[in-house]
């Protein structure tokens, strides 16, 4: 069984990113991200409503995570600015089958550019070779098209179709399940 160390914090750079701790005082930028409406159009998960709900969610959720061990999130910044645009994380760690689940959000303004696709090929790439990981899997609303257009891009492919598997609002939702294996991404992606 896999464990893992995330003490020191591990910093990830790209070229045009820096992928650092997210930290409280991300609070006022998170909770922006999560109140916007084309980010959340296809999250389904309760958006908070003030900074201190922020600041609970990391303190009992986010934080609590890395300190043990368990996942990991990082804020992803611009290095022209440091500005914050969004979030990736490797979390849903399942250390005796050497798998994690990763998610991601990020600023409309910040799409199309190939910044996800930058984030995503350095958290792919701290997961299997620093976490030790097999595969790695993102589960998303099957209306994401961008979204899955990404996971295809770096490697990932598309594993399961579940329908009306999950209860969102008054309404059955689809979910789509995407993984990609390391030996796939040696040979594919790197």
């Amino acid at each position: 069984m896999l464990t893992f160390n995330f003490n020191p914090f591990p910093v990830l750079e790209t070229d045009r990113l820096i992928l650092k701790n997210l930290a409280e005082d991300h609070a006022a930028g998170f909770l922006a991200l999560r109140n916007n409406d084309d980010v959340m159009r296809y999250v389904e998960t309760e958006r908070p409503k003030s900074i201190e709900e922020v600041l609970t969610v990391f303190r009992t959720s986010y934080f609590p995570r890395v300190e043990k061990n368990e996942g990991i999130n990082w804020a992803m910044h611009l290095k022209e600015n440091d500005a914050y645009i969004g979030n990736i994380g490797l979390f849903r760690t399942i250390p005796e089958h050497h798998r994690a689940e990763i998610g991601y959000t990020m600023f409309p303004e910040y799409w199309g550019k190939g910044l996800m696709s930058e984030a995503l090929q350095a958290t792919l790439r701290y997961g299997f070779e620093e976490m030790k990981l097999h595969s790695i899997e993102a589960n998303i609303n099957p209306l994401n098209v961008n979204s899955a257009k990404i996971l295809e891009r770096n490697g990932f492919v598309r594993e399961a179709y579940f329908r009306e598997n999950y209860y969102w609002q008054g309404e059955y939702l689809d979910s789509a399940i995407y993984s990609l294996i390391v030996s796939d991404w040696h040979s594919n992606v790197k």
